[in-house]
C-alpha cells in the first residue's frame, strides 16, 4: 500500500466536514447541566472522554460536582450540530455557533 503523499493528506484535511454546535455536560448525581458551544464537536467530545479516562475535571466550574459525584456521573450530550459552509470564514462559523448557544440558553431559562 502506498503511503499517502503530504499534499494528498493536506487536501483531505482541508476538504473535511467541519461540524460544530451546542453540547452539554450533565452531572446526573447533582442534576447540574453546563451548556457549551464549539466549532469542533468531535474535538470537544474527545477532550471530555480524555477527562473521564484520566479523572481530571474538564472545567473549574464543574470541580465541586466532579469531586462530590465522581467522573462516572458525568455525560457528554450533543444538543444541536451545524456544519460549516464552504463560504463561511472561521469567525462567521464561530459567531453562528455562539448564536445557537444563546438560543439554547434562552430556551432553558423559559423552562
Amino acid at each position: 500500500m502506498d503511503k499517502p503523499s503530504r499534499k494528498a493528506l493536506k487536501e483531505q484535511y482541508q476538504s473535511r466536514k467541519v461540524v460544530g454546535g451546542v453540547y452539554c455536560i450533565r452531572c446526573s448525581g447533582r442534576d447540574h447541566v453546563w451548556f457549551r458551544a464549539t466549532t469542533n464537536m468531535q474535538g470537544a467530545k474527545n477532550r471530555f472522554l480524555f477527562s473521564l479516562s484520566t479523572d481530571l475535571c474538564p472545567e473549574i466550574c464543574m470541580m465541586d460536582a466532579w469531586k462530590e459525584s465522581g467522573a462516572s456521573q458525568f455525560s457528554f450530550e450533543v444538543i444541536e450540530e451545524m456544519e460549516k459552509k464552504e463560504t463561511q470564514t472561521e469567525q462567521e462559523f464561530s459567531d453562528d455557533v455562539n448564536t445557537l448557544l444563546e438560543l439554547w440558553l434562552e430556551k432553558q431559562q423559559e423552562k
